[in-house]
């Protein structure tokens, strides 16, 4: 028996979103395990950032500051980047939520959320796939969400692009299986970022995710980069066409 692998020493990551929440924390962990690791976000300032962050690391780090919907832009900067070197990782971490009741929801919400959230996972994954085929290896890992899995009193879009990227998962997986290429998905709860900050102020609703939650807290990013760097990773070789879901237990008995 042997403990296996879970560097990423000579790997060359991308990170969507990755420069806030659990994408930034994605890809310093990245880093922190010997990966080269490509951010891409909208804002410059951040993805400096966060560059910096992974070069303190002793990795190599690139930005592109795109929005994900603009695959072609995304794809002709990462192929810049990357010159003919293989992409060993790929993350699908940007997404979006709008906290509409289902009446409520507008057909321009409808189609920014689908078009972030799945449309761009769809289309970003298979540009990855169509590095990784050559080689005969590669890591794709899509940031779904515990409402992906069961149901959530408001957000219904959110949910279903997050259950579509469930089942993508699965189908991606038993397509490219063959050449090698493990299409995994992780499904968080809440946990502590900028983003979920104002939300987690409110004590009523902290108090009502927390009866949801069987470890009864909060989780911290450094709590959900081992499952990203654990499919990465050989560790992970194994295994594909799974959730994880990284939520204290709140997907035990739902919402």
């Amino acid at each position: 028996m042997y403990l296996p692998n879970f560097r990423l020493d000579n790997n060359l990551a991308v990170v969507t979103g990755g420069t806030k929440g659990i994408g930034r924390a994605t890809a310093i962990s990245f880093a922190q395990s010997g990966a080269d690791v490509i951010i891409i976000a909208r804002n410059k300032q951040d993805l400096l950032n966060t560059k910096s962050e992974i070069e303190f690391y002793g990795q190599k780090a690139w930005t592109v500051q795109a929005d994900v919907n603009d695959y072609d832009s995304i794809i002709e900067e990462v192929d810049d980047i990357r010159d003919g070197r293989p992409l060993d990782i790929w993350v699908n971490n940007a997404g979006m939520n709008i906290r509409s009741l289902a009446e409520d929801v507008s057909e321009a919400e409808w189609e920014k959320i689908i078009s972030t959230n799945m449309k761009s996972a769809f289309f970003l994954a298979q540009y990855a796939a169509k590095t990784m085929k050559p080689v005969k290896r590669g890591k794709i890992i899509n940031i779904s969400s515990v409402g992906g899995h069961t149901a959530l009193r408001t957000g219904v879009v959110y949910a279903m692009t997050k259950s579509a990227l469930i089942q993508m998962t699965k189908n991606l997986a038993l397509e490219w299986g063959s050449d090698q290429i493990n299409v995994n998905a992780i499904g968080p709860w809440y946990f502590e970022t900028a983003l979920t900050e104002q939300l987690l102020n409110d004590e009523d609703y902290v108090a009502d995710i927390l009866d949801r939650t069987p470890l009864k807290r909060i989780g911290k990013l450094e709590e959900i980069t081992g499952a990203a760097v654990f499919l990465a990773s050989d560790a992970g070789n194994y295994m594909t066409g799974q959730t994880l879901f990284v939520d204290g237990g709140m997907t035990i008995y739902g919402f």
